[in-house]
């Protein structure tokens, strides 16, 4: 039977996604060309940019939602193209992916939104079970949503929805994680929340995760690896100290930023206007 625990042991191996020659285009503008870079298990990368780089493009070329322009992604050595196109079923036992927009189409409580996870794993008749019970009730303890499972998900905050589409990405317990935005909406006590429960996922080496973050202290304080896009298609990426620097921020954000350090603590501020 299915422990409160287990909701963190992925049902399959986590894959190494790595990017070969990726090139992206939207309304007639290159957002970056020949992208390479691989994410590994036990990593968790942040994507940080100005807005219209292309941040969200990628994550969804990435979640195998939409091609692009030259290159290839690849799970495992396998073009993630081929995979999203004749094995679906094993595409979402790999990876769970969570847009950047979230819409509520009809009424139901979350704990049954939560559960919608849970598809992947259903029976051929769609049944679910007790260890499909185990998992939803194990991820409403750790996401704060206990007290909430039985209201509508139409009557929560913007914030409290946020943590129930989260929620239900990791009830598919895949081990790759594609989350753009996971913190939209969220206050500072669940931010912190959600990022521990990230990098305790991928600390344990059995998932790795790329999420897009506009905070800078919280990407240097939890990131193991960083990708920096800016808006003339030049991107940085690697180790998230040696990336997530005030020199390289300045120049990819346009807005002069500093390191000012208190005690062991250091904090990346605005210095004032470009």
């Amino acid at each position: 039977m299915t422990t409160a625990a287990d909701w963190t042991v992925p049902t399959v191996p986590c894959p190494r996604l790595s990017l070969h020659g990726l090139g992206l285009r939207a309304g007639g503008k290159t957002l970056f060309d020949a992208l390479d870079f691989t994410m590994r298990p036990g990593e968790l990368w942040c994507v940080l940019g100005p807005n219209g780089v292309g941040k969200s493009t990628l994550m969804a070329v990435l979640a195998g939602l939409r091609p692009a322009e030259r290159g290839e992604v690849r799970l495992d050595g396998e073009p993630l193209a081929t995979l999203a196109r004749q094995r679906p079923e094993v595409l979402a036992r790999q990876r769970a992916y969570l847009p950047q927009a979230i819409h509520d189409t009809f009424s139901m409580t979350v704990h049954d939104a939560v559960a919608v996870g849970r598809h992947p794993h259903l029976s051929g008749w769609g049944w679910s079970g007790r260890d499909d019970d185990a998992v939803v009730a194990a991820l409403l303890e750790a996401l704060d949503l206990s007290g909430l499972a039985g209201r509508d998900v139409l009557t929560l905050s913007g914030g409290e929805r946020q943590r129930v589409s989260l929620a239900a990405v990791l009830a598919q317990q895949a081990p790759l994680l594609l989350l753009d935005e996971p913190l939209a909406h969220l206050d500072l006590r669940h931010q912190i929340l959600v990022l521990d429960t990230l990098a305790r996922l991928t600390r344990a080496g059995r998932h790795a995760a790329m999420l897009i973050l506009h905070d800078l202290n919280l990407a240097r304080r939890y990131a193991t690896h960083a990708l920096l896009m800016a808006e003339d298609g030049s991107c940085l990426h690697g180790p998230a100290d040696e990336i997530l620097t005030p020199a390289h921020c300045s120049r990819a954000l346009r807005t002069p930023i500093v390191a000012v350090a208190q005690g062991a603590h250091t904090a990346l501020i605005a210095n004032g206007p470009a």
